[in-house]
């Protein structure tokens, strides 16, 4: 089967055999769905178009029209105004259908994703958290002995890069966007305890280990980013290095599409870290994706 997840920034596509329960080939396009949603509330023709192009690319290198396919769409459609149109154009034109999912849906199939990840990687995963920072919300989900707990919050890095246009800016308006998650996080830490483990997934994380590994994004090699130790540290030595760049120099490492965005990103993480009083996170690349393909396979959808 393929499992395709389109979320406010990227298209990202997986096959998975149910029977030897393994992956295959993969497919992701920055497609930016939730471009000047701060401004409008409303998913433009240009993304459209994006989503478009990046599905006629999947069906050409993966057959979605020759598989059962499960595709889902998460924040900046559960906000549109205008994602009932939008997703009847895209199956139009594309043949793809997908369900828009809730935000706690949303942090389950993460969650399944990643615990398979981690068990797979013989990492302990009792009590953990786990950030899923996204183009238009980030998902913060605990774990604790087999029972899950999360929330959703509107910080995205594209519509935290489009609003903010200096790092500086960046920083202002993150520590207002920041107050009801830091409440939440401290609700729960009074309530359960700190976490032993600090686990992080998504494209920032992601293209920040292939950086430091020396990878680019076209040699991204998966089986290396996963289970890769990132520290605090290591966020700053990425960010000052990227700032330096040009934009073009930084499309070339982190990908087109991602030049303009990468920054905000790692910000966001950044007060991620400080929030939760962790000084390294553990960068699985498993997500939303390849939870929808587990979750199909054992039935639940």
């Amino acid at each position: 089967m393929i499992a395709i997840d389109l979320g406010s920034n990227s298209c990202r596509c997986i096959e998975y055999d149910c029977d030897t329960k393994k992956f295959g080939r993969s497919f992701e396009r920055i497609v930016k769905t939730a471009d000047q949603m701060h401004e409008t509330g409303k998913i433009s023709e240009e993304a459209l178009e994006r989503v478009v192009k990046a599905l006629r690319a999947a069906d050409l290198e993966l057959g979605l029209r020759s598989d059962a396919v499960r595709a889902v769409t998460t924040h900046a459609m559960r906000m549109a105004s205008n994602s009932e149109q939008i997703l009847k154009s895209i199956k139009e034109q594309s043949g793809v259908e997908f369900t828009i999912i809730s935000s706690d849906d949303e942090a389950y199939y993460t969650l399944i994703a990643v615990e398979a990840r981690l068990k797979a990687l013989q990492i302990e995963s009792r009590h953990f958290v786990l950030i899923d920072v996204g183009g238009g919300s980030t998902e913060i989900i605990f774990y604790k002995n087999g029972k899950m707990e999360s929330r959703s919050f509107p910080i995205g890095i594209v519509t935290t890069a489009q609003i903010c246009d200096e790092h500086r800016d960046i920083n202002r308006y993150l520590d207002l966007q920041f107050r009801e998650l830091v409440a939440y996080v401290e609700e729960y830490y009074t309530n359960n305890g700190k976490p032993d483990s600090f686990v992080t997934t998504a494209g920032t994380p992601t293209t920040m280990a292939a950086f430091l590994l020396g990878m680019n994004y076209k040699t991204y090699d998966v089986e290396k980013i996963n289970g890769y130790c990132l520290t605090y540290e290591n966020t700053q030595k990425v960010l000052d290095e990227l700032i330096i760049m040009s934009p073009q120099q930084r499309a070339e490492i982190v990908g087109v599409g991602r030049e303009s965005l990468i920054i905000a990103g790692i910000v966001i993480i950044q007060k991620l870290y400080n929030v939760l009083g962790f000084e390294e996170a553990t960068v699985v690349d498993d997500g939303v994706r390849e939870g929808v393909a587990i979750a199909y396979c054992k039935g639940y959808l």
